[in-house]
Protein backbone atom coordinates (compact mmCIF):
# COMPACT_ATOMS: atom_id res chain seq x y z
CA UNK A 1 0.00 0.00 0.00
CA UNK A 2 1.13 3.39 -0.71
CA UNK A 3 0.20 6.75 1.49
CA UNK A 4 0.91 10.04 -0.06
CA UNK A 5 1.13 12.76 2.79
CA UNK A 6 1.44 16.23 1.31
CA UNK A 7 1.69 19.92 2.53
CA UNK A 8 2.24 19.03 6.32
CA UNK A 9 4.99 20.67 8.56
CA UNK A 10 7.30 17.50 9.26
CA UNK A 11 8.87 17.66 12.80
CA UNK A 12 12.37 15.80 13.03
CA UNK A 13 14.94 16.13 15.60
CA UNK A 14 16.93 18.93 13.98
CA UNK A 15 14.99 19.95 11.36
CA UNK A 16 11.15 21.65 10.62
CA UNK A 17 9.33 21.98 7.52
CA UNK A 18 6.80 21.82 4.71
CA UNK A 19 7.13 18.41 3.08
CA UNK A 20 6.01 15.19 1.44
CA UNK A 21 6.36 11.86 2.45
CA UNK A 22 5.70 8.80 0.34
CA UNK A 23 4.74 5.50 2.43
CA UNK A 24 5.34 2.48 0.71
CA UNK A 25 4.46 -0.91 2.19
CA UNK A 26 5.52 0.40 5.66
CA UNK A 27 8.54 2.06 4.99
CA UNK A 28 9.06 5.69 4.50
CA UNK A 29 10.68 5.92 0.70
CA UNK A 30 10.66 9.71 0.45
CA UNK A 31 10.94 12.72 2.12
CA UNK A 32 10.97 15.58 -0.41
CA UNK A 33 9.55 19.46 -0.88
CA UNK A 34 7.89 18.71 -4.46
CA UNK A 35 6.80 15.11 -4.04
CA UNK A 36 4.21 13.56 -6.76
CA UNK A 37 3.76 10.19 -6.76
CA UNK A 38 0.78 7.45 -7.09
CA UNK A 39 -1.11 6.57 -3.89
CA UNK A 40 -3.77 4.84 -2.38
CA UNK A 41 -4.23 7.14 0.17
CA UNK A 42 -3.93 10.51 -0.28
CA UNK A 43 -3.82 12.29 3.35
CA UNK A 44 -3.29 16.15 2.79
CA UNK A 45 -1.57 17.75 6.13
CA UNK A 46 -2.54 21.22 5.31
CA UNK A 47 -1.73 23.47 8.48
CA UNK A 48 -0.20 20.34 10.00
CA UNK A 49 2.25 19.37 12.21
CA UNK A 50 3.65 15.68 10.74
CA UNK A 51 5.30 14.06 14.38
CA UNK A 52 7.10 11.17 14.70
CA UNK A 53 4.69 8.75 16.06
CA UNK A 54 3.92 9.51 19.41
CA UNK A 55 5.83 6.98 21.83
CA UNK A 56 4.37 6.52 25.71
CA UNK A 57 7.12 5.18 27.78
CA UNK A 58 4.37 4.72 30.86
CA UNK A 59 1.06 3.11 30.70
CA UNK A 60 -1.27 0.71 32.29
CA UNK A 61 -3.00 -1.69 29.57
CA UNK A 62 -4.56 -3.65 32.31
CA UNK A 63 -4.16 -6.93 30.48
CA UNK A 64 -4.20 -9.53 32.20
CA UNK A 65 -6.47 -9.43 34.68
CA UNK A 66 -8.34 -5.92 34.74
CA UNK A 67 -9.90 -5.97 31.54
CA UNK A 68 -13.40 -4.00 33.14
CA UNK A 69 -11.31 -1.35 33.07
CA UNK A 70 -9.18 -1.53 30.10
CA UNK A 71 -7.99 -4.05 27.99
CA UNK A 72 -4.98 -4.33 25.08
CA UNK A 73 -7.65 -4.08 21.99
CA UNK A 74 -9.95 -0.46 23.96
CA UNK A 75 -6.11 0.58 25.78
CA UNK A 76 -4.74 0.57 22.13
CA UNK A 77 -7.37 1.75 20.50
CA UNK A 78 -7.01 4.90 22.53
CA UNK A 79 -3.18 5.14 22.06
CA UNK A 80 -4.21 5.16 18.39
CA UNK A 81 -6.78 7.89 19.09
CA UNK A 82 -4.05 9.74 21.22
CA UNK A 83 -1.71 9.58 18.45
CA UNK A 84 0.80 6.77 20.09
CA UNK A 85 2.02 4.61 17.47
CA UNK A 86 3.84 2.72 20.55
CA UNK A 87 3.12 2.44 24.18
CA UNK A 88 4.64 0.79 26.83
CA UNK A 89 2.63 -1.30 29.26
CA UNK A 90 3.37 -1.64 33.25
CA UNK A 91 3.33 -4.92 35.07
CA UNK A 92 0.87 -4.69 37.75
CA UNK A 93 -1.62 -7.02 36.31
CA UNK A 94 -3.16 -10.02 37.21
CA UNK A 95 -1.25 -12.55 36.99
CA UNK A 96 1.69 -9.81 37.69
CA UNK A 97 3.77 -9.80 34.19
CA UNK A 98 6.65 -11.15 36.18
CA UNK A 99 7.51 -13.66 33.94
CA UNK A 100 7.59 -15.01 30.45
CA UNK A 101 4.49 -16.77 30.12
CA UNK A 102 2.20 -13.15 31.02
CA UNK A 103 4.85 -11.22 28.47
CA UNK A 104 4.22 -13.84 26.03
CA UNK A 105 0.24 -13.08 26.33
CA UNK A 106 0.73 -9.42 26.45
CA UNK A 107 3.04 -9.56 23.16
CA UNK A 108 0.91 -11.70 21.31
CA UNK A 109 -2.30 -10.63 21.76
CA UNK A 110 -0.94 -7.21 21.43
CA UNK A 111 0.45 -8.53 18.08
CA UNK A 112 -3.09 -9.93 16.85
CA UNK A 113 -5.68 -7.45 18.12
CA UNK A 114 -3.76 -4.21 19.02
CA UNK A 115 -4.22 -0.78 17.27
CA UNK A 116 -0.48 0.27 18.19
CA UNK A 117 2.30 -1.27 19.03
CA UNK A 118 3.29 -2.69 22.37
CA UNK A 119 6.39 -3.19 24.12
CA UNK A 120 6.13 -4.58 27.80
CA UNK A 121 7.51 -3.51 30.90
CA UNK A 122 8.41 -6.28 33.23
CA UNK A 123 8.31 -6.58 37.30
CA UNK A 124 11.84 -5.95 39.12
CA UNK A 125 10.58 -8.73 41.69
CA UNK A 126 7.98 -11.52 41.97
CA UNK A 127 4.55 -10.06 42.50
CA UNK A 128 5.70 -6.71 42.58
CA UNK A 129 6.57 -7.96 46.17
CA UNK A 130 10.31 -6.19 46.29
CA UNK A 131 11.97 -9.68 47.45
CA UNK A 132 12.82 -11.73 44.83
CA UNK A 133 13.77 -10.21 41.26
CA UNK A 134 11.83 -11.88 38.91
CA UNK A 135 13.26 -13.53 35.51
CA UNK A 136 14.65 -10.70 34.02
CA UNK A 137 16.53 -12.56 31.09
CA UNK A 138 13.78 -15.08 30.44
CA UNK A 139 11.39 -11.86 30.26
CA UNK A 140 13.94 -10.21 27.78
CA UNK A 141 13.70 -13.16 25.98
CA UNK A 142 9.84 -12.85 25.28
CA UNK A 143 10.35 -9.35 24.95
CA UNK A 144 10.35 -6.83 27.37
CA UNK A 145 12.03 -3.20 27.45
CA UNK A 146 12.31 -2.79 30.84
CA UNK A 147 11.87 -3.60 34.39
CA UNK A 148 9.72 -1.49 37.05
CA UNK A 149 7.92 -2.47 40.17
CA UNK A 150 5.59 0.70 39.37
CA UNK A 151 2.62 1.30 41.78
CA UNK A 152 5.49 0.45 44.51
CA UNK A 153 9.06 1.11 45.12
CA UNK A 154 11.26 -1.74 46.05
CA UNK A 155 11.94 -0.24 49.39
CA UNK A 156 15.15 -2.77 50.00
CA UNK A 157 18.02 -1.15 48.44
CA UNK A 158 20.08 -4.39 48.57
CA UNK A 159 17.41 -5.58 46.16
CA UNK A 160 17.12 -2.82 44.12
CA UNK A 161 20.97 -2.87 43.75
CA UNK A 162 20.36 -6.27 41.92
CA UNK A 163 17.84 -5.52 39.77
CA UNK A 164 19.84 -2.85 38.51
CA UNK A 165 22.73 -4.84 37.78
CA UNK A 166 21.25 -7.80 36.52
CA UNK A 167 18.66 -5.44 34.49
CA UNK A 168 21.98 -3.82 32.87
CA UNK A 169 23.06 -7.26 32.10
CA UNK A 170 20.20 -7.97 29.71
CA UNK A 171 20.16 -4.52 28.25
CA UNK A 172 16.64 -3.27 29.88
CA UNK A 173 16.03 0.00 30.86
CA UNK A 174 15.30 -0.20 35.12
CA UNK A 175 11.92 2.39 35.41
CA UNK A 176 11.77 3.03 39.07
CA UNK A 177 8.64 3.96 40.89
CA UNK A 178 9.66 6.79 43.43
CA UNK A 179 7.51 6.51 46.54
CA UNK A 180 8.38 5.67 50.50
CA UNK A 181 5.37 3.64 51.42
CA UNK A 182 5.93 3.88 55.27
CA UNK A 183 6.36 8.02 54.57
CA UNK A 184 3.23 7.77 52.64
CA UNK A 185 1.39 6.51 55.16
CA UNK A 186 -1.63 5.50 53.40
CA UNK A 187 -2.49 9.39 52.30
CA UNK A 188 -4.48 10.26 49.74
CA UNK A 189 -3.25 13.94 48.56
CA UNK A 190 -0.48 15.90 48.79
CA UNK A 191 0.27 16.94 51.89
CA UNK A 192 -0.62 20.14 52.97
CA UNK A 193 -3.05 23.11 54.26
CA UNK A 194 -5.56 21.87 51.56
CA UNK A 195 -5.40 18.47 52.88
CA UNK A 196 -5.56 19.53 56.43
CA UNK A 197 -8.53 21.40 55.89
CA UNK A 198 -10.23 18.51 53.43
CA UNK A 199 -9.56 16.35 56.54
CA UNK A 200 -7.68 13.76 54.55
CA UNK A 201 -4.31 12.44 55.36
CA UNK A 202 -1.66 13.71 53.02
CA UNK A 203 1.17 12.76 50.97
CA UNK A 204 4.37 14.44 51.81
CA UNK A 205 6.39 15.26 48.90
CA UNK A 206 9.63 13.85 50.98
CA UNK A 207 8.22 10.46 50.14
CA UNK A 208 8.57 11.01 46.34
CA UNK A 209 12.33 12.73 46.97
CA UNK A 210 13.64 10.31 49.42
CA UNK A 211 13.28 7.20 46.87
CA UNK A 212 14.29 9.80 43.84
CA UNK A 213 17.65 10.06 46.08
CA UNK A 214 18.01 6.89 46.95
CA UNK A 215 17.84 5.90 43.20
CA UNK A 216 20.22 8.19 41.96
CA UNK A 217 23.26 7.25 44.43
CA UNK A 218 22.80 3.62 43.18
CA UNK A 219 22.83 4.72 39.70
CA UNK A 220 25.75 6.71 40.33
CA UNK A 221 27.69 3.77 42.25
CA UNK A 222 27.11 1.62 39.66
CA UNK A 223 26.76 3.64 36.68
CA UNK A 224 24.21 2.20 35.59
CA UNK A 225 21.35 4.35 33.75
CA UNK A 226 18.13 4.69 35.40
CA UNK A 227 14.61 6.20 34.87
CA UNK A 228 12.59 7.89 37.38
CA UNK A 229 9.01 7.41 36.73
CA UNK A 230 6.02 10.52 36.93
CA UNK A 231 8.22 13.51 39.09
CA UNK A 232 5.81 15.76 40.51
CA UNK A 233 7.50 17.59 43.27
CA UNK A 234 9.99 20.93 42.86
CA UNK A 235 13.19 19.21 45.13
CA UNK A 236 13.00 16.36 42.96
CA UNK A 237 13.63 17.91 39.82
CA UNK A 238 16.47 19.43 41.54
CA UNK A 239 17.82 16.17 42.62
CA UNK A 240 17.57 14.88 38.81
CA UNK A 241 19.12 18.19 37.67
CA UNK A 242 22.14 17.89 40.38
CA UNK A 243 22.87 14.69 39.11
CA UNK A 244 22.94 15.01 35.63
CA UNK A 245 25.43 18.01 35.87
CA UNK A 246 27.54 14.78 37.88
CA UNK A 247 27.28 12.96 34.95
CA UNK A 248 25.08 10.53 36.51
CA UNK A 249 22.84 8.63 33.72
CA UNK A 250 19.50 9.19 34.40
CA UNK A 251 16.71 10.13 32.69
CA UNK A 252 13.08 11.51 33.73
CA UNK A 253 9.71 12.14 32.92
CA UNK A 254 6.44 13.63 33.95
CA UNK A 255 2.71 13.37 32.66
CA UNK A 256 0.65 16.01 31.50
CA UNK A 257 -0.93 16.35 35.21
CA UNK A 258 2.06 17.70 36.60
CA UNK A 259 2.04 20.50 34.58
CA UNK A 260 -1.53 21.56 34.02
CA UNK A 261 -3.12 21.07 37.37
CA UNK A 262 -2.34 21.74 40.99
CA UNK A 263 -3.95 19.93 44.74
CA UNK A 264 -6.61 22.35 44.11
CA UNK A 265 -8.42 20.32 41.64
CA UNK A 266 -8.68 17.66 44.35
CA UNK A 267 -11.30 20.56 46.17
CA UNK A 268 -15.07 19.13 46.62
CA UNK A 269 -13.37 15.80 46.95
CA UNK A 270 -13.07 15.59 43.44
CA UNK A 271 -11.68 11.70 43.05
CA UNK A 272 -10.93 12.36 39.53
CA UNK A 273 -7.62 14.07 40.62
CA UNK A 274 -6.81 11.57 42.58
CA UNK A 275 -3.45 10.05 41.47
CA UNK A 276 0.01 8.46 42.65
CA UNK A 277 2.07 10.91 42.92
CA UNK A 278 -0.53 13.15 43.88
CA UNK A 279 -1.04 16.90 42.36
CA UNK A 280 1.26 19.23 44.26
CA UNK A 281 1.17 23.28 44.40
CA UNK A 282 1.73 25.97 42.06
CA UNK A 283 5.93 25.63 42.82
CA UNK A 284 5.66 22.21 41.82
CA UNK A 285 3.82 23.37 38.31
CA UNK A 286 6.52 25.63 37.69
CA UNK A 287 9.47 23.74 38.49
CA UNK A 288 8.12 20.59 36.48
CA UNK A 289 8.15 23.61 33.45
CA UNK A 290 11.26 24.43 34.13
CA UNK A 291 12.66 20.94 34.29
CA UNK A 292 11.30 20.27 30.99
CA UNK A 293 12.60 23.34 29.67
CA UNK A 294 15.96 23.03 30.67
CA UNK A 295 16.54 19.29 29.37
CA UNK A 296 16.03 17.82 33.46
CA UNK A 297 13.15 15.91 32.43
CA UNK A 298 13.10 13.99 29.10
CA UNK A 299 9.98 12.65 28.50
CA UNK A 300 6.21 13.38 29.09
CA UNK A 301 4.39 10.31 29.24
CA UNK A 302 0.77 9.91 30.41
CA UNK A 303 0.89 7.22 32.91
CA UNK A 304 -2.64 5.93 31.60
CA UNK A 305 -4.30 4.70 34.29
CA UNK A 306 -7.91 3.67 33.43
CA UNK A 307 -10.65 2.90 36.73
CA UNK A 308 -14.25 1.97 36.06
CA UNK A 309 -16.69 4.41 37.58
CA UNK A 310 -17.50 2.68 40.81
CA UNK A 311 -13.19 2.77 42.27
CA UNK A 312 -13.53 6.84 41.90
CA UNK A 313 -17.20 7.32 42.45
CA UNK A 314 -16.74 6.79 46.38
CA UNK A 315 -15.37 8.89 49.58
CA UNK A 316 -11.74 9.91 48.15
CA UNK A 317 -9.60 8.22 50.74
CA UNK A 318 -11.43 4.96 49.61
CA UNK A 319 -11.25 5.95 45.64
CA UNK A 320 -8.63 4.18 43.14
CA UNK A 321 -5.39 6.32 42.43
CA UNK A 322 -4.69 7.06 38.59
CA UNK A 323 -6.02 9.71 35.52
CA UNK A 324 -6.40 8.44 32.16
CA UNK A 325 -4.47 9.76 29.85
CA UNK A 326 -3.59 8.85 26.12
CA UNK A 327 -6.37 10.88 24.30
CA UNK A 328 -5.83 13.85 26.19
CA UNK A 329 -1.94 14.28 26.41
CA UNK A 330 -0.64 15.39 23.58
CA UNK A 331 -3.32 18.65 23.02
CA UNK A 332 -2.83 19.23 26.78
CA UNK A 333 0.78 19.62 26.14
CA UNK A 334 0.38 21.60 23.39
CA UNK A 335 -1.84 24.21 25.26
CA UNK A 336 0.20 24.54 28.15
CA UNK A 337 3.79 24.18 26.66
CA UNK A 338 4.29 25.35 22.79
CA UNK A 339 0.68 27.48 22.68
CA UNK A 340 2.46 29.21 25.84
CA UNK A 341 6.40 29.95 24.23
CA UNK A 342 7.73 27.72 26.85
CA UNK A 343 8.98 25.03 24.14
CA UNK A 344 8.58 24.63 20.37
CA UNK A 345 6.87 21.81 18.35
CA UNK A 346 10.43 20.40 18.06
CA UNK A 347 11.03 19.69 21.79
CA UNK A 348 7.71 18.64 22.09
CA UNK A 349 8.19 16.23 19.28
CA UNK A 350 11.68 15.31 21.57
CA UNK A 351 9.62 14.53 24.81
CA UNK A 352 6.67 12.48 23.58
CA UNK A 353 8.67 10.34 20.46
CA UNK A 354 12.44 11.16 20.24
CA UNK A 355 13.56 10.75 24.18
CA UNK A 356 11.29 7.91 25.16
CA UNK A 357 12.30 5.86 21.80
CA UNK A 358 15.90 6.06 22.75
CA UNK A 359 15.05 4.91 26.53
CA UNK A 360 13.37 2.11 25.80
CA UNK A 361 15.83 1.46 23.14
CA UNK A 362 13.29 1.20 20.26
CA UNK A 363 14.00 1.72 17.19
CA UNK A 364 11.26 4.68 16.80
CA UNK A 365 10.94 7.97 16.80
CA UNK A 366 12.34 9.43 13.65
CA UNK A 367 10.83 10.39 10.40
CA UNK A 368 13.42 9.34 7.66
CA UNK A 369 13.83 7.18 4.46
CA UNK A 370 13.86 3.40 4.76
CA UNK A 371 12.50 3.95 8.65
CA UNK A 372 9.07 1.98 9.53
CA UNK A 373 6.11 4.60 8.27
CA UNK A 374 5.12 5.53 12.41
CA UNK A 375 3.60 9.10 12.08
CA UNK A 376 1.02 11.60 13.92
CA UNK A 377 -0.69 14.07 11.87
CA UNK A 378 -1.85 17.00 14.39
CA UNK A 379 -4.02 20.08 13.93
CA UNK A 380 -2.33 22.53 16.21
CA UNK A 381 -5.05 25.41 15.67
CA UNK A 382 -8.43 23.17 16.09
CA UNK A 383 -9.76 24.28 19.46
CA UNK A 384 -12.46 22.25 21.68
CA UNK A 385 -13.76 21.16 24.78
CA UNK A 386 -12.20 18.02 26.61
CA UNK A 387 -15.38 15.64 26.51
CA UNK A 388 -14.52 12.41 28.02
CA UNK A 389 -17.62 11.09 27.58
CA UNK A 390 -16.68 10.13 23.81
CA UNK A 391 -13.18 8.73 24.88
CA UNK A 392 -12.31 5.33 22.93
CA UNK A 393 -10.83 3.98 26.38
CA UNK A 394 -13.64 2.05 28.30
CA UNK A 395 -12.53 4.31 31.57
CA UNK A 396 -13.06 8.10 31.45
CA UNK A 397 -11.78 8.94 34.64
CA UNK A 398 -10.05 11.95 34.00
CA UNK A 399 -10.70 15.40 35.31
CA UNK A 400 -10.19 17.05 32.39
CA UNK A 401 -13.63 16.86 30.97
CA UNK A 402 -14.68 20.53 30.11
CA UNK A 403 -10.95 21.56 29.71
CA UNK A 404 -10.23 23.88 26.91
CA UNK A 405 -7.25 22.74 24.84
CA UNK A 406 -5.63 23.19 21.22
CA UNK A 407 -5.02 20.30 18.94
CA UNK A 408 -6.56 17.27 17.44
CA UNK A 409 -5.03 14.21 16.16
CA UNK A 410 -6.57 13.97 12.52
CA UNK A 411 -4.41 10.80 11.56
CA UNK A 412 -2.21 7.85 13.06
CA UNK A 413 0.00 5.55 10.80
CA UNK A 414 1.39 2.54 12.83
CA UNK A 415 4.04 0.73 10.37
CA UNK A 416 2.04 1.74 7.34
CA UNK A 417 -1.49 1.73 8.36
CA UNK A 418 -4.04 4.37 8.62
CA UNK A 419 -5.34 3.43 12.07
CA UNK A 420 -7.18 6.68 12.91
CA UNK A 421 -8.13 9.10 9.64
CA UNK A 422 -10.02 12.04 9.79
CA UNK A 423 -9.54 11.91 13.33
CA UNK A 424 -11.69 8.96 13.51
CA UNK A 425 -11.06 4.87 13.89
CA UNK A 426 -10.52 3.22 10.30
CA UNK A 427 -9.60 0.10 11.86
Amino acid sequence: MRILIKNGIVVNKIECGTMNILVEDGVITRIEQDLSAHADEVIDAAGCYVLPGLVDAHCHLRDPGFEYKEDIVSGTRSAAIGGFTSVACMANTNPVADNKAVIGYITDKARREGAVRVFPIGAMTKGLKGEELAEIGEMKQAGIVGVSDDGRSVENSAVMKKVMQYANMFGVSVICHSEDSRLAEDGSMNEGALSTIMGLRGIPEACEEIMIARDLILSEYLNIPVHICHVSTALGVELIRNAKQRGVKVTAETCPHYFTLTEKACEGFNTLAKVNPPLRTEKDVEAIINGLCDGTIDIIATDHAPHHEDEKNVEFDKAAFGIVGFETALPLAYTALVKTGRLDIRQLAEKMSINPSAMLKIDKGELKEGKTADITVFNPEEKYTIDTTKFVSKSKNSPFHGYPAYGRVTATIVEGRIVVKDGKLNI
